[in-house]
């Protein structure tokens, strides 16, 4: 424990609901560990322009509640180059930081992991990510938030549908995963669902649209916006012209599902982890990710946590269960 003097903490890439509750359980686990903290401001470019303020429990107080990152984002060029991770790196040992806290996703930790290795320093990541497409955890920080954000959405916009008889491609964000129209399109009962992993196309859409019921006055797509496709609005074109009689409009959800109030299940999800890496950090962990996997914390190396999509998370029975609700 009198290795870890002083933990620095920061958030780093895209914002999700939650990173407020992650950065409040970091400071608060360390100042229970009689260890200083100190936040940088926008992520690594934070630690190359020695950017930061020191943290207390004042300073985390009524925050678990907000969206966004109170210690403000950015992706950093930067800090891709040998010389700007060498900047950040003399900045961290004048300043006196033993270890950091990174939360972000994927780009985050592929930093950090360089970062880590460069000069034998002690980095833990917290996934925050709307995204849930990090392996070594079932969920990441942010994705419950968005999920139920596109849900409620979704539920406003059939609403409409139903009043109208229209045909609705709803576009929601995953540029490089479908996980967010995956479990929000079960949950919100879409009569299909396209994602990048399961290669479906217009045609298939059209296949489902032309064997659902017939009855039914509205027909919700949901449409992730990595989709090979071409997205909401050409998934969109092609319907129209294939089905004239129905009034086809297309809503893209875009940023409203990475802001607002985290969900009760990221508060919690995030308090855990971030208590869970400043205790590793002072066991010695270093250049892993903290995630929940079956309840239990785990800590994940860097290198498998990186693009390594858990396959349970898209699996063959989701697509089924896809198939079988949607008629």
């Amino acid at each position: 424990m009198n290795k870890i003097k002083n933990i620095g903490v920061l958030t780093s890439g895209g914002d999700s609901p939650g990173m407020n509750a992650a950065i409040r359980a970091v400071v608060r686990g360390s100042i229970y560990y009689n260890i200083e903290v100190t936040g940088y401001i926008r992520g690594y470019e934070g630690l190359i322009n020695n950017d930061f303020i020191p943290m207390d429990r004042k300073s985390v107080a009524n925050i678990i509640q907000r969206g966004g990152t109170i210690l403000k984002t950015a992706r950093s060029e930067a800090f891709r180059t040998v010389e700007g991770r060498k900047k950040a790196y003399e900045n961290l040992k004048a300043k006196g930081i033993d270890a950091l806290v990174v939360i972000g996703g994927d780009g985050t930790f592929t930093g950090a992991n360089i970062f880590s290795k460069e000069f034998d320093f002690p980095i833990i990541g917290l996934p925050g990510t709307i995204d849930n497409d990090l392996a070594g955890t079932d969920f990441t920080i942010g994705y419950d938030s968005a999920i139920n954000t596109v849900i409620d959405a979704v539920d406003r916009i059939r609403d409409t549908a139903e009043s109208h008889d229209r045909l609705f491609i709803v576009e929601v964000m995953g540029r490089d995963s479908g996980l967010i129209a995956l479990r929000s399109g079960i949950g919100a009962g879409a009569e299909a669902i396209m994602i990048p992993e399961a290669n479906m196309n217009a045609d298939d859409v059209l296949h489902k649209l032309e064997h659902s019921r017939k009855d039914k006055s509205s027909k919700i797509i949901i449409v992730a916006e990595g989709d090979d496709t071409g997205g909401a609005f050409k998934v969109g074109e092609i319907l129209q012209e294939k089905y004239p009689h129905y009034d086809t409009k297309v809503s893209v959800l875009g940023h409203i599902q990475r802001g607002g109030k985290p969900t009760c299940m990221d508060r919690v999800l995030a308090s855990r982890l971030g208590v869970a890496a400043v205790e590793g950090l002072i066991s010695g962990e270093s250049g892993v990710m903290a995630g929940q996997v079956n309840r239990e914390i785990i800590f994940t190396p860097f290198d498998h946590a990186i693009k390594h999509i858990n396959a349970e998370k898209v699996s063959a029975k989701w697509l089924k269960l896809i198939d079988i609700l949607s008629f």
